[in-house]
């Protein structure tokens, strides 16, 4: 039997697309399997009494090394904030290639706490920054240093001591270029460094609350439970930097998309599925209802999110129950094709999700194919016709031109970059001035703009015979053109719609780093956490990959 993968039109919806979650697929899985014959170290650790100092930790295997570099500030309460355009923070954060010498600490250590107004050079790899979840913080240090461990309960609300606010990579503020290390092969999986980094902080985080606690009780204190810390993971916040990311990379975000798609294709063309597999599946399934009771938010939005998906949830594994029966044959696709029939996009693709738990062995080669050499799908073949331009239009992007953008509501809003920080921010055209520094990110709009344009032309004309007036709608003109070979190369939506959600762009990034627990904040920015119920780096050798469906309740 033969299933075909599903059809760009209606997966790449941003509402659809915004219900995506973590998966086999994300990278701090993948990760976490990459390196989990590689040694860790704890290196260096010269805090004060305050927790405040220098920490190193690496990761070795063979001749390779690579160091994660904390120094640890003492800043004001009022001065700590989740916001992109904060100065100050709890502790900052580089992954060094290699060893770091006595002149390399510094050097870090003048420029690494600066964040953006500091400058790296290319032995530095990534750079981040991050907040206590000073409430929670506080309050395992205390419990700590009286010898008790703390309530799991009060620290599952949170699930986290500390919060990334960035992560930057690939050549940001004078880091290492992607050029310079995209041949290694146990980083050739995307944002592999960045997963690095985080899961190491997270180490940081232990060691430190147990250090403080130490110093304030050196006769009574204890350290935090093993098991406590690995079911705390490292929060992060996010706004709308991450949002043009998958508009701007085309090719890549169709790798990710296919890797999953792909997935599901040959899942549901398994004939006979074993007893094994079977059961990995549903009790995969049952172990994701942990996270999703300790799933908190403030959100009303995601309130309803979660209660919707609870309740889907338990109807498909009633329907498990009572009227499935996996020795039936191809059950995975009678699965897909009732929770296409029965449940909303939220559920359908959460189950997506677990449909791959069993299956390492189509999992596993795709993990190496959701990176992209973007350069080499960039040029544009100006030997081709309009006639071929107007018939991938047509074809692939139906239901954009269908869009009228003379409609105020279709045209409401743009996006820019902030002078501060640099960082791409979104506002209303028609109410706040800057419309005239608009990013390219209109895709749709501007796609709308050279279908209307090329629509009395001749077919015979040449592409780039066209470009030469029209050097304005080069860009999209490329990108009709990658749509062609690379399906799930294009949001099909508008983002620049006065209904668009940019959370929901969010969230399809996220879902594939791995994040869980989405708590949007407003429908700009959300927290998430990550590495949640992960083994600990000298636990690595013994991974479990079914890590993610643990939880402190």
């Amino acid at each position: 039997m033969q299933v075909e993968l599903r059809d760009p039109k209606n997966l790449m919806k941003l509402s659809k697309l915004g219900s995506f979650h973590q998966s086999k697929l994300s990278f701090l899985r993948s990760f976490l399997k990459e390196f989990n014959d590689w040694t860790f170290n704890k290196d260096l650790f010269d805090l004060d009494d305050k927790g405040n100092g220098i920490a190193v930790y690496s990761l070795k295997k063979d001749n390779r090394i690579y160091s994660l570099v904390c120094f640890a500030n003492k800043i004001k309460d009022e001065d700590r904030s989740d916001r992109v355009i904060a100065t100050k923070w709890d502790a900052a954060f580089t992954l060094y290639d290699g060893v770091p010498k006595k002149n390399d600490l510094e050097r870090l250590s003048k420029n690494v706490p600066k964040q953006e107004v500091g400058r790296l050079s290319y032995k530095e790899l990534t750079l981040s920054r991050a907040n206590k979840s000073i409430r929670i913080f506080n309050y395992i240090v205390e419990s700590l240093a009286q010898g008790q461990q703390p309530d799991k309960k009060i620290i599952s609300e949170v699930g986290y001591l500390y919060r990334t606010t960035a992560v930057y990579g690939s050549g940001k503020f004078g880091l290492a270029d992607r050029f310079r290390i995209k041949n290694r092969p146990e980083i050739c999986g995307p944002f592999r460094l960045e997963m690095m980094l985080v899961y190491l902080v997270r180490q940081f985080t232990f060691d430190q609350v147990n250090h403080i606690a130490k110093a304030k009780n050196p006769r009574k204190a204890i350290t935090l439970d093993k098991e406590i810390c690995r079911n705390l993971g490292i929060g992060n916040s996010t706004g709308l930097g991450m949002a043009p990311f998958i508009v701007n990379h085309p090719t890549l975000l169709n790798n990710w998309i296919l890797a999953r798609e792909t997935a599901l294709k040959k899942i549901r063309e398994i004939k006979i599925v074993k007893d094994l597999e079977s059961e990995i599946f549903k009790d995969c399934l049952t172990k994701s209802f942990k996270n999703l009771t300790s799933w908190k938010t403030d959100s009303e939005y995601q309130k309803r999110k979660i209660k919707q998906l609870v309740f889907e949830l338990n109807k498909f594994i009633n329907f498990l129950k009572k009227d499935f029966n996996f020795k039936n044959e191809y059950p995975f696709n009678k699965i897909y094709l009732w929770v296409e029939k029965n449940l909303n996009d939220e559920c359908i693709e959460y189950i997506v999700s677990m449909m791959m738990e069993p299956y390492d062995e189509i999992v596993n080669p795709l993990l190496n194919t959701m990176s992209s050499e973007e350069e080499k799908h960039f040029n544009i073949p100006t030997y081709r016709t309009i006639e071929n331009l107007r018939d991938i239009l047509e074809s692939k992007y139906s239901n954009i031109i269908k869009l009228d953008f003379s409609n105020k509501e279709n045209d409401k809003n743009f996006w820019f970059i902030s002078k501060n920080k640099l960082e791409p921010r979104i506002a209303d055209r028609y109410s706040e001035e800057g419309s005239e520094l608009e990013q390219p990110i209109a895709i749709a709009r501007d796609i709308k703009r050279l279908y209307l344009r090329i629509s009395n032309l001749k077919n015979s004309l040449e592409i780039g015979k066209f470009l030469i007036d029209n050097n304005d709608l080069r860009h999209v003109v490329r990108r009709a053109f990658i749509l062609e070979k690379f399906p799930y190369a294009e949001i099909q939506d508008n983002t620049i719609g006065s209904n668009l959600m940019p959370i929901d762009m969010l969230r399809l990034k996220l879902s594939f780093f791995g994040a869980t627990k989405f708590d949007p904040k407003s429908d700009k920015w959300l927290r998430i956490c990550m590495f949640q119920g992960a083994p600990l780096p000298n636990e690595l050798k013994l991974i479990n990959d079914k890590w993610i469906y643990n939880s402190l309740n």
